[in-house]
């Protein structure tokens, strides 16, 4: 630091704006920007009413009715070809067996028998919580993906013999998976009311949803603010065969 004898003498200089000037300035380019940007989104169409700028939910919905069409598809082709195959086969008995069970068990033929059904829903749009609990926030009132997959998870380790989630037949590559307020499910997108069914010795699989924690703990919001949650018992309830695509893209079949 300078000795003060040293300095030079005399003010100093300061350059110095009109404050409005300088606000005048910042005015005129902050709205040449927004001008800019408006233009550069807009492109010269209306931007709430141009027909080319689809809701991503649209969008969505568009590509589940193809895939279901899609999958309408490959179902007629596999029975061509399956027939085709029965025609020409020379397999002996038990290799027809051995093929049978095989695709029992893969989940690509209808399965027939008593059943367990579950239904969950949302709940309704004007939900309050009952007496004794805290109001609900958002996420409270809706379905979760932890929630389908508790009761999924379920039903299996009650023995189902199969599972179809929506119209949808379940098997070991299936993901069961949620989006936002959606279930995707091997391409397709639902709504609630979500039913999921099983095959199996209804009395297994009520207890198997008894004995969830899981499920436990969503009856706890049942009960606090009116999801829904039915459980019914059918005698006789059809499965159709899975008939989406069974290529493997990220695993192998092990062999044994």
């Amino acid at each position: 630091m300078s000795n003060s004898a040293d300095s030079p003498q005399g003010p100093v200089r300061r350059t110095f704006r009109h404050p409005a000037r300088v606000l005048t300035a910042a005015v005129f380019a902050l709205a040449g920007l927004i001008f800019v940007t408006s233009a550069n989104t807009a492109k010269g169409t209306n931007i709430r009413t141009d027909s080319s700028l689809l809701k991503l939910s649209d969008l969505i919905q568009q590509r589940s009715n193809k895939n279901a069409q899609l999958d309408e598809t490959t179902a007629a082709v596999r029975d061509d070809i399956d027939a085709l195959v029965r025609r020409d086969d020379g397999s002996t008995e038990a290799e027809e067996a051995r093929l049978k069970e095989l695709e029992r068990a893969g989940g690509t033929t209808k399965l027939t028998g008593r059943s367990v059904s579950v239904t969950l829903n949302d709940a309704p749009p004007n939900a309050t919580a009952n007496p004794g609990y805290p109001d609900p926030q958002p996420n409270d009132l809706v379905i979760h993906q932890q929630d389908l997959q508790a009761v999924v998870n379920a039903l299996w380790q009650g023995g189902a013999r199969g599972i179809q989630v929506m119209d949808q037949r379940l098997i070991s590559t299936s993901a069961v998976r949620c989006v936002g307020n959606t279930l995707i499910l091997q391409g397709r997108v639902y709504s609630p009311p979500y039913k999921i069914t099983a095959v199996g010795d209804p009395g297994r699989l009520r207890q198997a949803l008894d004995n969830s924690p899981a499920i436990s703990n969503y009856l706890l919001y049942v009960k606090a603010y009116g999801l829904g949650w039915k459980v019914d018992e059918h005698e006789a309830v059809t499965l159709p065969g899975y008939s989406g695509t069974v290529d493997l893209h990220y695993a192998e079949p092990v062999e044994q």
